[in-house]
């Protein structure tokens, strides 16, 4: 069983690196389709003074964004599409120029844009491999046939991957192999080896 921090496909083992004034030619608005969308990162501030952002990456290495040469951002539910017209891996972030992003101000008001890119450019995962974004939302029950509640995010801890489940209470649910039994992708279920009351 394998998952993906949402670009690259891993082994539950492996241990992961954890409104713009744009001009219209660089920018186009759509409403995507729920699930057509995976996050790849998050814009977490402007870098220098030129129009450069910082972007958080939640690909397992940070150059896993450097092979799309454009990223759709949303804020507010609201997305947009935008050319990419340099990047690079600056330590544990990826540093970025979006056309039409010409200063700092321009970079600053894209703070907090998740970026993505539509789910149709990502390779196709493996027997046994996901995405992140495909296991948000599924139902997790244990053994004992006890719902446990949702998957509403993973988080990497370094060690392994876990996943976060809410329901009547949120767990923390390691996705390792001893843990997590099945994923049924069809069902939208996750079953586990876990106790209600762990």
């Amino acid at each position: 069983m394998r998952t993906a921090a949402p670009e690259t496909m891993l082994t539950p083992e492996t241990t992961l690196t954890p409104g713009a004034r744009l001009t219209p030619a660089a920018e186009a608005t759509v409403t995507p389709a729920p699930g057509e969308m995976v996050i790849m990162g998050r814009i977490a501030a402007p870098f220098a003074i030129s129009g450069w952002v910082k972007v958080q990456v939640f690909t397992e290495q940070p150059d896993g964004l450097l092979a799309y040469p454009r990223w759709w951002l949303q804020r507010d539910g609201h997305w947009r599409e935008l050319e990419v017209d340099e990047a690079a891996v600056h330590g544990r972030v990826v540093i970025a120029r979006l056309k039409g992003c010409e200063d700092r101000d321009a970079a600053a008001a894209l703070r907090g844009s998740d970026v993505a890119v539509p789910r149709t450019a990502l390779p196709r995962s493996g027997d046994g491999e996901y995405y992140w974004a495909d296991l948000e939302g599924l139902r997790v029950r244990n053994q004992g046939d006890e719902d446990l509640g949702r998957v509403t995010g993973l988080i990497e801890t370094g060690a392994n991957q876990v996943l976060v489940v809410r329901g009547e209470r949120e767990r923390l649910i390691p996705f390792v192999s001893a843990v997590v039994k099945s994923v049924d992708l069809a069902r939208g279920e996750v079953a586990v080896d876990w106790e209600a009351d762990w």
